[in-house]
Protein backbone atom coordinates (compact mmCIF):
# COMPACT_ATOMS: atom_id res chain seq x y z
CA UNK A 1 0.00 0.00 0.00
CA UNK A 2 1.50 3.27 -0.71
CA UNK A 3 2.73 5.92 2.16
CA UNK A 4 0.46 8.87 1.75
CA UNK A 5 2.01 12.14 3.37
CA UNK A 6 0.71 13.00 7.14
CA UNK A 7 -2.20 15.60 6.99
CA UNK A 8 -1.65 19.12 8.78
CA UNK A 9 -0.62 19.07 12.11
CA UNK A 10 -4.35 20.97 13.02
CA UNK A 11 -6.07 17.64 11.69
CA UNK A 12 -3.34 14.91 12.08
CA UNK A 13 -4.59 14.31 15.90
CA UNK A 14 -8.47 14.48 15.51
CA UNK A 15 -10.44 11.09 16.11
CA UNK A 16 -12.63 11.58 13.11
CA UNK A 17 -9.69 11.98 10.39
CA UNK A 18 -7.47 8.88 12.32
CA UNK A 19 -10.77 7.02 11.89
CA UNK A 20 -11.16 7.78 8.58
CA UNK A 21 -8.06 6.61 7.72
CA UNK A 22 -8.03 3.48 9.64
CA UNK A 23 -11.62 3.15 7.43
CA UNK A 24 -10.10 3.71 4.08
CA UNK A 25 -6.97 1.08 5.03
CA UNK A 26 -9.67 -1.43 6.29
CA UNK A 27 -11.66 -0.97 3.55
CA UNK A 28 -8.78 -1.52 0.94
CA UNK A 29 -7.56 -4.46 2.86
CA UNK A 30 -10.99 -5.95 2.65
CA UNK A 31 -11.67 -5.01 -1.14
CA UNK A 32 -8.37 -6.80 -2.19
CA UNK A 33 -9.58 -10.11 -0.17
CA UNK A 34 -12.91 -10.02 -1.83
CA UNK A 35 -11.20 -9.45 -5.40
CA UNK A 36 -9.45 -12.52 -4.76
CA UNK A 37 -13.00 -14.42 -4.30
CA UNK A 38 -14.05 -12.34 -7.18
CA UNK A 39 -16.09 -9.85 -5.97
CA UNK A 40 -16.48 -6.03 -5.06
CA UNK A 41 -17.38 -4.29 -1.87
CA UNK A 42 -20.68 -3.44 -2.33
CA UNK A 43 -21.88 -6.97 -4.35
CA UNK A 44 -20.63 -8.32 -1.27
CA UNK A 45 -22.46 -6.62 1.26
CA UNK A 46 -25.73 -7.06 -0.72
CA UNK A 47 -25.18 -10.57 -0.99
CA UNK A 48 -24.14 -11.12 2.90
CA UNK A 49 -27.32 -9.29 3.51
CA UNK A 50 -29.44 -11.12 1.34
CA UNK A 51 -28.21 -14.12 3.58
CA UNK A 52 -29.27 -12.64 6.48
CA UNK A 53 -32.80 -11.41 5.54
CA UNK A 54 -33.51 -13.30 2.62
CA UNK A 55 -35.86 -13.40 1.09
CA UNK A 56 -36.04 -10.18 1.48
CA UNK A 57 -38.07 -7.40 -0.58
CA UNK A 58 -35.38 -5.60 -3.17
CA UNK A 59 -36.61 -2.20 -1.64
CA UNK A 60 -36.48 -3.33 1.70
CA UNK A 61 -32.73 -4.89 0.87
CA UNK A 62 -31.91 -1.81 -0.18
CA UNK A 63 -32.95 0.15 2.61
CA UNK A 64 -31.33 -2.01 5.26
CA UNK A 65 -27.85 -1.46 3.70
CA UNK A 66 -28.52 2.24 2.40
CA UNK A 67 -27.66 1.51 -1.12
CA UNK A 68 -30.33 3.56 -3.49
CA UNK A 69 -32.03 1.89 -5.72
CA UNK A 70 -30.65 2.48 -9.01
CA UNK A 71 -27.16 0.98 -7.39
CA UNK A 72 -28.97 -1.73 -5.65
CA UNK A 73 -30.59 -2.91 -9.19
CA UNK A 74 -27.11 -2.88 -10.84
CA UNK A 75 -25.89 -5.21 -7.92
CA UNK A 76 -28.70 -6.97 -8.04
CA UNK A 77 -28.29 -7.86 -11.70
CA UNK A 78 -24.22 -8.86 -11.34
CA UNK A 79 -25.36 -11.60 -8.68
CA UNK A 80 -27.99 -12.71 -10.45
CA UNK A 81 -25.59 -13.40 -13.36
CA UNK A 82 -23.52 -15.04 -11.56
CA UNK A 83 -25.89 -17.23 -9.67
CA UNK A 84 -25.57 -16.15 -6.16
CA UNK A 85 -29.08 -14.66 -6.05
CA UNK A 86 -32.54 -15.47 -7.00
CA UNK A 87 -35.17 -12.58 -7.83
CA UNK A 88 -38.56 -13.50 -8.28
CA UNK A 89 -42.16 -11.94 -7.49
CA UNK A 90 -42.82 -11.28 -3.77
CA UNK A 91 -45.63 -14.00 -3.03
CA UNK A 92 -46.91 -11.34 -0.37
CA UNK A 93 -47.03 -8.58 -2.80
CA UNK A 94 -46.68 -9.63 -6.94
CA UNK A 95 -45.74 -6.38 -7.56
CA UNK A 96 -42.56 -6.03 -5.38
CA UNK A 97 -39.19 -8.60 -6.24
CA UNK A 98 -38.06 -10.89 -3.54
CA UNK A 99 -34.32 -11.87 -3.09
CA UNK A 100 -33.08 -15.62 -2.37
CA UNK A 101 -29.49 -16.23 -2.05
CA UNK A 102 -28.81 -19.33 -3.84
CA UNK A 103 -26.47 -22.46 -2.47
CA UNK A 104 -23.85 -20.79 -5.07
CA UNK A 105 -23.82 -17.91 -3.15
CA UNK A 106 -23.95 -19.19 0.31
CA UNK A 107 -20.85 -20.67 -0.28
CA UNK A 108 -19.51 -17.78 -1.86
CA UNK A 109 -20.47 -15.44 1.34
CA UNK A 110 -18.62 -17.83 3.64
CA UNK A 111 -15.69 -17.38 1.87
CA UNK A 112 -15.77 -13.47 1.37
CA UNK A 113 -16.48 -13.64 5.25
CA UNK A 114 -12.96 -15.38 5.70
CA UNK A 115 -11.23 -13.37 3.63
CA UNK A 116 -13.09 -10.18 4.94
CA UNK A 117 -11.80 -11.52 8.64
CA UNK A 118 -8.19 -12.03 7.94
CA UNK A 119 -7.99 -8.78 6.23
CA UNK A 120 -8.91 -7.10 9.13
CA UNK A 121 -6.76 -9.58 11.22
CA UNK A 122 -4.07 -7.81 8.99
CA UNK A 123 -5.15 -4.69 10.03
CA UNK A 124 -5.95 -4.92 13.81
CA UNK A 125 -2.16 -6.74 13.85
CA UNK A 126 -0.47 -4.24 15.61
CA UNK A 127 -3.16 -4.44 18.76
CA UNK A 128 -3.33 -7.24 21.37
CA UNK A 129 -6.36 -9.50 21.64
CA UNK A 130 -7.43 -7.30 24.99
CA UNK A 131 -6.75 -4.33 23.10
CA UNK A 132 -8.85 -5.59 19.63
CA UNK A 133 -12.01 -6.76 22.17
CA UNK A 134 -11.60 -3.02 23.77
CA UNK A 135 -11.35 -1.37 20.00
CA UNK A 136 -14.08 -3.17 18.84
CA UNK A 137 -16.01 -2.07 21.95
CA UNK A 138 -15.43 1.58 21.80
CA UNK A 139 -15.68 1.46 18.37
CA UNK A 140 -19.22 0.09 18.25
CA UNK A 141 -20.57 2.63 20.94
CA UNK A 142 -19.37 5.74 18.92
CA UNK A 143 -20.79 4.38 15.47
CA UNK A 144 -24.31 3.46 17.18
CA UNK A 145 -24.25 0.70 15.44
CA UNK A 146 -26.15 -1.76 17.69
Amino acid sequence: MPTTPPAPSAIRTLPSWLLGRAAARGRALVADALAQEGLKMWHHVVLAAVADLGPVAQAELGRSVLLDPKDMVGVLNDLQAEGLVDRAPDPKDRRKNAITITAKGRRLVARCTEAAERANGTLLAPLSDAERTRFLEMLTRISGVS
